[in-house]
């Protein structure tokens, strides 16, 4: 039986034949670590325990077929909390994150800890929606998305996170327009990859493409929202959206086609790319 050293310097290199990162399998080494109670630095030089192996086996071949380490291990953490993810959903990205750091930053200027209600479109595993829940308590929140099987993983992460929100199953602002709800703030990450737009394979082959693409343009389910968001918004609100970083010009357009007194902003995220758009209406 291999050390652990050695199993992760034989899998780095099968790793960079095949064209893939070969941190990953050290990353996945580390994961199964951790589930086994198994100080890997520690232990670097030391066997592998045989039940650990079994496992690496099987997942190392699903990641050297390309397949997200996040799916092969069926977890991502967002936001300092752990979430279930599946082929069923997106895999939290960082870049999300600070989309929930804006909207609590902002909660806290405009709404000064009130409490409030929010609803997540298009919610995927849950994770902004469970994560400005669990962040403050004040926020009354609402998640929905198309996919059954979504929101399936999304209670689950809720549950799991011991986290009350209500799931409601719909495309976009229907099920809400529908239970003639209004919401102080809204927020969606949309899927806005152009249809035409080439994405990593690992991207493309496994996750739904139904949260990834947004149409020729990747503006459609920006359009759909803001033709509807006055239906289900209060006077005074606030709207947040996840945005591909070259979109700052043309979802600003938009934005001002749909709203007349609005006043817009981009944010740009930790790398300097416009990624984030606030609406704040008054």
């Amino acid at each position: 039986m291999s050390t652990y050293n050695q199993l992760i310097h034989e899998y780095r290199l099968k790793f960079k034949e095949k064209g893939l990162p070969p941190e990953l399998v050290k990353a996945f080494i580390f994961e199964l670590c951790n589930e086994f109670g198994i100080n890997l630095y520690l232990e670097i030089d030391n066997q592998v325990d045989k039940e650990l192996y079994e496992k690496f086996e099987k997942g190392i071949i699903r990641l050297l077929d390309g397949e997200p380490l996040n799916y092969v291990l069926g977890y991502s953490y967002f936001y300092g909390y752990r979430f279930i993810v599946n082929p069923d959903v997106l895999i939290p990205r960082p870049e999300t994150e600070e989309l929930v750091s804006l909207i609590l930053s902002q909660y806290d200027e405009y709404f000064k800890g009130e409490k409030i209600k929010v609803c997540d479109i298009g919610t995927g595993s849950g994770a902004i929606a469970i994560a400005l829940k669990k962040e403050e308590d004040n926020l009354d929140v609402y998640a929905s998305d198309i996919s059954a099987v979504a929101l399936n993983v999304a209670k689950a992460n809720a549950s799991n996170n011991q986290c009350e929100i209500t799931f409601l199953e719909g495309s976009m602002l229907e099920p809400y327009i529908e239970k003639g709800l209004k919401f102080d703030i809204l927020v969606s990450n949309p899927p806005y990859i152009r249809s035409v737009e080439k994405v990593e394979a690992s991207v493309y082959d496994y996750e739904p493409h139904v949260a990834l693409f947004g149409g020729e343009d990747g503006l459609k389910f920006y359009r759909e929202i803001f033709e509807n968001a006055a239906k289900i918004l209060n006077d005074k609100a606030l709207a947040f959206f996840e945005m591909g970083y070259d979109q700052k010009e043309n979802l600003s357009k938009l934005a001002r086609e749909y709203f007349d007194d609005v006043d817009i902003r981009v944010y740009k995220d930790i790398n300097g790319k416009d990624r984030m758009l606030m609406l704040k209406f008054f």
